[in-house]
């Protein structure tokens, strides 16, 4: 409170209150934690969630060390990195946090659709009718290694009706549903899960990070209408099609913003640290254009003398890598079938997707419009995550705040079930 508005209180005066500061005051709400667990950083995001808002009020981030594609490579170093990032955030929040929703992300997690039927009899549709259709739908057999993370019902049909959201309260004879399941490696979910407990954390809910992304820059009437959702993390590609506003395809490419660095690592004879400091400071996407005659000093290794490099020779290093990323995006979209589906383009996120002309040379290969995705739909710290960097982070909170509201496991009790799974091989 401002010191004018101190002294008018004092004085009996009315000061008139934002009704959102009025609701603060009065009404506390619950804390949730996102965790997203990356190959180049951890981010720390805790958010104060209302029926109706997210204040960000604590964010921590740190280089990770541990991580591979994805996948955790070194335990201690991996908790030590988490410890860090939770430390910070829960300093600046003034809180201790004990559970966190998860990102998880990599090549070795697997999505697919499925159908499920279930016989009705002409009678009215219950809710315990939907958890059986979509148990059905679950009965497909999958890899030994894998384990069910998500279980997203797409749409209900009863009987000829399509397209049903809720058929809850309706009559037929038939319930059918398409779900989509997302699988991912036993042992790369145990050590992500192991790494949190000797953290000190509890994991609420693990979330495969493109659905966690996609709800913090996502709007509903691009979901609605079509569109994919492109996250570019340092060792992974994560995609997502959402279409009529529900998620239709997933699926995990293994490159990313590092191969960028160690492209250019490899390719000026620089170390890592140099490459990706180069990337920032003179990287782009298009060396088309770049003025040839521009020329950058390079650091050597070892105790040589710096060498002088054209930024164009920089720039068609990282040129040729970003074309077969998106390149590999685009042919993973016309597979599935759902290339025709993105009426409403391709939003990119992810630290990766600041590199500079990327969206013009997105939209160049996939022929469609292309935007970078910010998180959106919060208030508090925004300065502090209001960038591609963190739309993970911020995106596990708002999915944490859905379940707090809704009250129900909307993945029909598969962290439960791996809760078990886990108590049994720990």
């Amino acid at each position: 409170m401002s010191s004018s508005m101190k002294e008018n209180k004092d004085q009996g005066m009315d000061v008139a209150v934002e009704p959102d500061e009025e609701r603060k005051r009065t009404v506390r709400g619950n804390l949730v934690a996102g965790l997203d667990i990356g190959t180049t950083k951890i981010c720390c995001v805790v958010g104060e969630v209302f029926q109706d808002a997210i204040d960000i009020i604590g964010v921590g981030t740190t280089p990770s060390l541990g991580m591979r594609k994805g996948v955790v490579v070194n335990i201690e170093s991996t908790v030590t990195s988490i410890r860090k990032s939770v430390k910070m955030a829960e300093d600046i929040a003034g809180c201790n946090l004990e559970a966190v929703y998860v990102g998880i992300a990599g090549n070795h997690i697997k999505g697919f659709n499925s159908p499920g039927i279930l016989a009705i009899n002409n009678r009215e549709i219950k809710q315990v009718d939907i958890q059986e259709v979509i148990n059905a739908a679950q009965t497909v057999k999958i890899s030994e290694n894998q384990r069910v993370i998500h279980v997203l019902p797409q749409e209900y049909m009863v009987d000829d009706h399509t397209g049903i959201q809720n058929p809850i309260g309706m009559t037929g004879v038939r319930l059918v549903t398409n779900v989509h399941i997302v699988t991912a490696d036993i042992g790369a979910v145990h050590n992500l899960v192991t790494c949190c407990n000797k953290a000190g954390l509890e994991v609420a809910d693990l979330v495969l990070e493109s659905i966690a992304s996609g709800k913090s820059v996502l709007g509903q009437d691009e979901m609605d209408l079509g569109v994919v959702l492109v996250d570019i993390g340092g060792g992974t590609t994560d995609i997502a099609v959402f279409y009529e506003g529900t998620i239709r395809h997933t699926c995990e490419l293994g490159l990313g913003g590092h191969n960028l660095t160690n492209d250019l690592s490899v390719g000026l004879r620089t170390p890592l640290a140099e490459a990706e400091r180069l990337k920032e400071d003179y990287g782009s996407a298009l060396s088309s254009v770049i003025k040839p005659n521009h020329v950058v000093d390079v650091p050597s290794v070892g105790d040589r003398e710096p060498r002088r490099v054209t930024q164009k020779v920089l720039v068609d290093i990282i040129e040729a890598r970003m074309v077969e990323i998106l390149e590999m995006v685009n042919r993973e979209l016309l597979a599935s079938g759902q290339k025709n589906r993105i009426n409403a383009g391709v939003v990119l996120t992810g630290g990766t997707s600041l590199l500079v002309n990327l969206v013009d040379l997105a939209e160049q290969i996939f022929d469609l419009p292309v935007r970078i995705g910010y998180p959106n739909g919060i208030s508090g710290r925004v300065d502090d995550v209001y960038t591609p960097r963190c739309t993970t982070g911020v995106g596990l909170v708002m999915y944490g705040r859905d379940h707090l509201l809704s009250g129900l496991d909307q993945d029909t009790g598969m962290m439960d079930k791996m809760r078990g799974f886990f108590k049994k091989i720990m």
